[in-house]
């Protein structure tokens, strides 16, 4: 590991080589088939998002800025600025709290990126070849970007998604704009100082704006670069730069190093309950635990739940009042797994949930452990029932799924969940199969009208 002071050749330099390296044609089969994994979650958790209150606001305020008509939002016939539809899309997307991670950028890595690569698409008439080019590069750029600042960047109370984010979305939109090397190493820079957003956000509306913000952040970036803006060089390892300001760790060996199987989209973990994802491993114990003994959430004395200790600052809102806060509720989220919710839908996570007799009597049965040993992504469940007996579960949820068919299965099934209570049945379906062809469509205009919504 190296230290800040003494820096890195250009790392900037060298990530944008990467990034520029990188198409959608040329990757592997897998990471290929995993892009498109990543655009049907995302337009999932984004068309099933538009209901949310932070959509509605935000497109509002969009609708009412308005602008020069180049690029979509997600359920609207109108077009606004690329720069805002990224903004929106980036929100909406990350509105359910509900799409995918990489551990390697310690957040989650589809929503700004994508957003900023289909807002540019849109703009500049490209093909869906070159959006997920942008996708795949951006993608890969700012998981390099946070393995650099891993794992302290976050521990220090940054959102990756809204920081990281935003140099994987200018190195998308980056990508679209065909800039060069030295003008998207200035994008990287333009990114970087506009690069923000607090972990201490988590459980409002603020969180999914980060990845609206990451986006508009990148399609800025990348605009201000073609036009002739200037930056300083080498974003990532100056002083006073990126990594220097914003984390304590400094690790070029890491940002440069190629992936397993070559391709950090390789790793993409999708979720499968629709909140926080640290919740997500006590979630899959609790339900591991009832499926196996039996027994009810009125049986239960007591639980404890043993994670590690960054945590605390993560999902351990100890009393949710809003659905929005028992996201990020270790104790709640337990309790809506143990009284037999679903945990994959949406409505789950309401206000009237979060206040529910019944949710607040087992909630409160529930103790939270912080371990400073433990790894994230761990959890240890320990249940006693009234009767005395006593059951305790482990499970990780930082592991890919490694049979692909499942992982489709799993993925298709969410997506009609989310989207044809919004669009219908019909255009579900034929959104559904662009999504598995999108390289082959000339122009996203079909694509992007099968997104709208009938009260658009």
């Amino acid at each position: 590991m190296t230290s800040q002071a003494s820096g890195a050749q250009n790392l900037t330099r060298q990530i944008v080589e990467k990034g520029l390296a990188q198409s959608f044609a040329g990757a592997s089969v897998q990471a290929r088939d995993m892009a498109r994994y990543c655009l049907i979650d995302w337009l999932g958790v984004s068309i099933g998002g538009i209901p949310d209150p932070v959509c509605e606001i935000v497109t509002k305020q969009a609708l009412w800025d308005g602008g020069r008509p180049e690029s979509s939002i997600v359920g609207q016939t109108t077009k606004v600025p690329a720069a805002t539809a990224a903004l929106v899309n980036g929100t909406l997307s990350h509105a359910l709290d509900y799409d995918d991670v990489n551990r390697a950028m310690n957040g989650h890595p589809t929503a700004p990126v994508l957003a900023a690569a289909l807002a540019m698409a849109q703009a500049t008439d490209a093909t869906g070849e070159q959006m997920m080019t942008a996708f795949v590069a951006g993608y890969e750029t700012e998981c390099r970007v946070g393995a650099l600042v891993y794992p302290e960047h976050y521990r220090m109370g940054f959102h990756a998604t809204a920081t990281i984010g935003s140099f994987g979305a200018a190195m998308a939109a980056a990508r679209i704009l065909k800039l060069d090397i030295d003008q998207t190493e200035v994008a990287m820079g333009i990114a970087g100082t506009q690069a923000a957003g607090l972990k201490s956000m988590f459980g409002t509306m603020c969180k999914p704006f980060h990845a609206g913000k990451a986006a508009q952040n990148g399609v800025t970036a990348a605009r201000l670069a073609a036009a002739g803006f200037t930056s300083a060089q080498d974003v990532l390892a100056c002083r006073d730069g990126f990594s220097h300001t914003h984390s304590s760790v400094f690790n070029p060996e890491a940002a440069l190093a190629e992936p397993t199987g070559g391709f950090h989209l390789n790793n993409n973990l999708f979720k499968y309950h629709a909140a926080c994802y640290r919740t997500h491993a006590s979630i899959n114990a609790a339900l591991q635990l009832k499926e196996a003994h039996g027994f009810s959430a009125d049986d239960v004395a007591q639980a404890r739940i043993r994670i590690a200790t960054d945590a605390d600052k993560i999902c351990n809102i100890t009393e949710p009042v809003s659905g929005l806060e028992v996201k990020f509720s270790l104790r709640a989220t337990a309790a809506i797994a143990l009284l037999g919710f679903d945990t994959a839908a949406i409505d789950t996570y309401s206000d009237e949930v979060a206040v529910r007799p019944d949710v607040i009597a087992v909630r409160d049965k529930v103790k939270v452990e912080l371990h400073a040993d433990m790894e994230g992504n761990h959890s240890i469940l320990d249940i006693t029932l009234k009767d005395g007996r006593q059951f305790s579960a482990s499970c990780r949820a930082g592991i890919p799924e490694p049979d692909l068919a499942l992982l489709h299965r799993r993925i298709d099934a969410k997506f009609e969940q989310l989207v044809a209570p919004v669009l219908g049945s019909e255009a579900c379906a034929q959104l559904l199969a662009l999504c598995k062809r999108v390289e082959t469509l000339t122009d996203l205009g079909e694509f992007m009208r099968l997104c709208q919504t009938a009260s658009a």
